[in-house]
């Protein structure tokens, strides 16, 4: 049981469930929503800023799919590592991809860009102070300063938002190995997965 009430539909807010789509989706794709539409002012902007990472990126979809996966491990937020984004796996991601993530930089399938942006994002999730001159020339290798900056608002959106939900604990609606608390550190690799738009 989640440790903050959902909401159901009908007690959102109606452009809040407009903004979200809402109604044409499952309770999965509602996600913390259901939680944050205790405070739909707010809400909105989230979802406006949310709306904006994705609809104007210029990074890969997979890229970004494998750093939200390996900073979901670091955060140990379960739904997070249950869920597989569409957009993601129509570019490539599939099991076996994920698995490279136990070992990111040992990975042949990674690219070297895919490489420093999942460190990048780990030491976000671990050790931000870590991240010095030597993190960002390496970023620079393989994105522009503009694509660095994409990057790490969208990795600050995955650690602070991923963190908030694993606290929420909303595990009712993912596979069985994710709902158990009591488990020891979990993986989003070698584990049930759920694809979602």
């Amino acid at each position: 049981m989640p440790r903050i009430k959902k909401l159901e539909l009908d007690e959102w807010d109606n452009d809040l469930r407009e903004m979200t789509a809402a109604d044409s989706g499952t309770a999965l794709e509602q996600g913390i929503m259901r939680m944050f539409a205790h405070t739909p002012e707010i809400s909105k902007g989230l979802v406006a800023f949310g709306g904006a990472i994705k609809s104007h990126r210029s990074l890969p979809d997979r890229l970004v799919e494998l750093v939200r996966l390996r900073v979901a491990f670091h955060n140990q937020c379960r739904s997070c590592m249950a869920i597989r984004y569409q957009d993601g796996v129509d570019a490539g991601i599939d099991e076996d991809l994920v698995c490279s993530l136990e070992k990111p930089q040992e990975a042949e399938d990674l690219s070297d860009a895919e490489k420093a942006a999942i460190e990048y994002g780990e030491l976000f999730a671990t050790n931000h102070l870590a991240i010095d001159d030597s993190v960002y020339e390496n970023l620079r290798k393989y994105f522009s300063e503009a694509e660095v900056v994409e990057l790490s608002i969208t990795v600050a959106w995955f650690v602070g938002f991923g963190r908030l939900a694993a606290t929420y604990h909303m595990v009712e609606e993912l596979p069985e190995a994710f709902q158990n608390e009591n488990s020891e550190k979990l993986t989003p690799w070698n584990e049930d997965s759920i694809i979602v738009r």
